[in-house]
């Protein structure tokens, strides 16, 4: 896991190794900057397989130059593969099998890859450049480009310099609580989308973007549930097993959840020795989960590490979320996941984590919603609007805006696109043409349930769960792998029936029963609390002057498009006690920090 740059603007190197300092803790053991032709590469390593010099990066071979971040899981078979047809390898990693796969297959390679990964291969022969990032986001690709002129970064702050705000990413953050590919919050500077290779050509100082993965349309393959499951846990093993790889110490996150304890319990069953694992706990009852994870640990026989946290532990953590994640970022558990990586860090360089089971297995409360609408779209659409204008409600709403809003919507997919984008704004005008870029869900007919899981893993997996947990993890220089997140899985889930996910209620029902053989289903069937901390309270106690002199109205005022008198009245009555609206004001927040640390606003 590594920070990658790469541009055609001719910076001098000491200028280039400033901007690589800015995000060093992606990779504290080498920098690495060249030179090659006009371009210029940078590189900070954090090295986990191949620890020696010789995988240090900007790595060539022959006519090609390549930066690389993240792990390519099935490098071993790729490179017999490769040795069979003449080449021979001076590294055990992961970086001289991909360039040498690109000499041969060209973006051929692409397709072969099950792993983690954004890059970039500069062709000396042919001037282009070809870039490529994983089929779901897990590692970020950014790039600024004008008028022929690039930069490439695996973040956004050695490359916002000079730019300007952009005010439509501002108005979605402020719907999402995240920028969603291809935006960014400057202007002239995108993300790749996942799934997705770049390649400029320098000579005509033109790109393109083609994609090369995409869900493909389900296709129901017979399978019993023993047969399903049976394939299930072999694949999970697999994909546990192949992340397993590392010349670093290793351990895994273990929560509460079915999903961490999943993944834990598989990785103690393949390792030799007694794997570590970590938690992270509250005092207030209604947040912990530390009591259940030690149980998993006990059973699996682990070596745990249990940190309970207080208040204060979890607030230190607000500077460095500014630090590291570089865009506005509203997901409040980004504070316990930075904290649980600063604690990890002390004992291990790269962890398993149970990230992406609730995506392709039904696992949110989102789809309950999705099984509650079905009965509300048998009611006549006339009849649901008429009823939403009986509806009494105050001067916000706090409970029947949204209920309104719902009672309101004509059709499934809206009502999907709906949950995650929310049925409260604080915009003074909404505008939800950005959805355009995530309308593949709506081919999904007849199946709302899998609609809303394809636009959870396109939508809100890559640019709310993957950013997080990146940049929480790199933050403290710390690899995590999520095994759920291979892409194999991904697929075999999306053509599993519904039923087998989600049975009347039961979330998860097929990775329960998986569950069972590894841990009793007493000690698992507890109610899931979520990575989550008491901030509704924290904004009315602990946190309250530091909420009031960060909202004031002259930085409410510097906002395009916030409704400011309907934030100064959810933030009124939330202080009251009269409502809860912490996610909202948590995310204007958010911005302010991120508008005082890039420079936009002072205090």
């Amino acid at each position: 896991m590594c920070g990658i740059y790469l541009t055609n603007i001719p910076f001098e190197e000491e200028e280039v190794k400033i901007k690589l300092e800015t995000i060093k803790f992606r990779g504290p053991d080498y920098t690495g900057i060249k030179k090659v032709d006009n371009i210029t590469f940078g590189h900070l390593r954090l090295a986990i397989i191949d620890l020696d010099l010789r995988s240090n990066q900007p790595m060539q071979f022959e006519d090609l130059t390549i930066v690389f971040n993240g792990e390519i899981y099935n490098f071993d078979s790729i490179r017999e593969e490769l040795k069979a047809l003449g080449y021979h390898f001076t590294t055990s990693g992961d970086t001289e099998v991909l360039l040498k796969g690109y000499k041969e297959w060209g973006e051929g390679i692409v397709p072969k890859l099950n792993g983690m990964f954004a890059f970039s291969i500069y062709n000396a022969t042919t001037k282009k450049i070809f870039c490529s990032r994983d089929r779901l986001g897990v590692k970020p690709f950014y790039y600024y480009w004008k008028d022929g002129d690039f930069e490439i970064c695996s973040q956004l702050r050695p490359i916002h310099e000079g730019k300007q705000i952009n005010e439509e990413a501002v108005s979605i953050y402020l719907d999402c609580t995240y920028v969603p590919s291809p935006y960014t919050i400057f202007k002239d500077i995108y993300k790749l989308p996942p799934g997705n290779n770049l390649e400029i050509d320098l000579t005509t100082k033109k790109f393109s973007i083609k994609q090369y993965w995409d869900f493909k349309e389900i296709k129901d393959e017979g399978l019993s549930y023993e047969e399903a499951k049976e394939q299930l846990h072999e694949l999970l093993k697999d994909a546990v097993k192949i992340r397993l790889q590392s010349d670093v110490p290793f351990g895994s996150f273990l929560s509460g959840g079915i999903d961490s304890a999943l993944i834990s319990s598989i990785a103690a069953d393949i390792s030799k020795e007694p794997i570590k694992t970590f938690s992270i706990g509250f005092d207030d009852p209604k947040y912990d989960e530390s009591k259940v994870a030690a149980q998993y640990a006990k059973i699996i026989k682990s070596q745990h590490t249990e940190t309970i946290c207080k208040p204060e532990d979890i607030l230190e953590m607000i500077p460095k979320l500014v630090e590291v994640y570089d865009e506005p970022f509203g997901d409040s558990s980004a504070l316990p996941s930075l904290l649980l990586n600063k604690i990890t860090k002390q004992y291990v360089t790269m962890a398993l984590s149970g990230d992406g089971g609730d995506e392709s297995f039904l696992g949110y409360h989102n789809f309950d919603w999705v099984a509650k609408f079905k009965k509300l779209s048998k009611i006549p659409y006339a009849l649901r609007y008429l009823g939403s204008n009986f509806l009494r409600f105050n001067v916000l709403g706090a409970r029947t805006e949204p209920l309104k809003n719902i009672l309101k919507t004509k059709s499934e997919h809206q009502f999907i696109a709906g949950i995650f984008t929310g049925y409260i704004s604080i915009l003074k005008k909404r505008n939800l043409n950005w959805l355009s870029h995530y309308q593949g869900y709506k081919k999904v007919i007849g199946n709302p349930m899998q609609a809303t899981a394809d636009l959870n893993i396109k939508l809100w997996l890559e640019n709310d769960s993957n950013v997080k947990v990146d940049r929480a993890s790199m933050a403290y220089s710390v690899e995590v792998r999520s095994p759920f997140l291979d892409y194999r899985i991904i697929e075999f889930a999306r053509n599993l029936p519904v039923v087998y996910r989600y049975d009347n209620g039961l979330k998860k029902k097929i990775v329960r029963d998986i569950l069972k053989k590894y841990i009793p289903e007493e000690v698992f069937n507890q109610p899931k609390k979520g990575f989550s901390v008491p901030l509704g309270g924290w904004i009315r106690k602990e946190l309250r002057k530091e909420f009031e002199e960060n909202l004031s109205d002259d930085f409410l005022n510097k906002v395009p498009n916030l409704d400011i008198d309907k934030f100064k009245k959810m933030f009124k009555l939330h202080l009251e006690g009269k409502g809860e609206y912490a996610s909202f004001i948590w995310r204007v927040y958010v911005l302010s920090k991120w508008y005082q640390e890039f420079g936009f606003y002072k205090k």
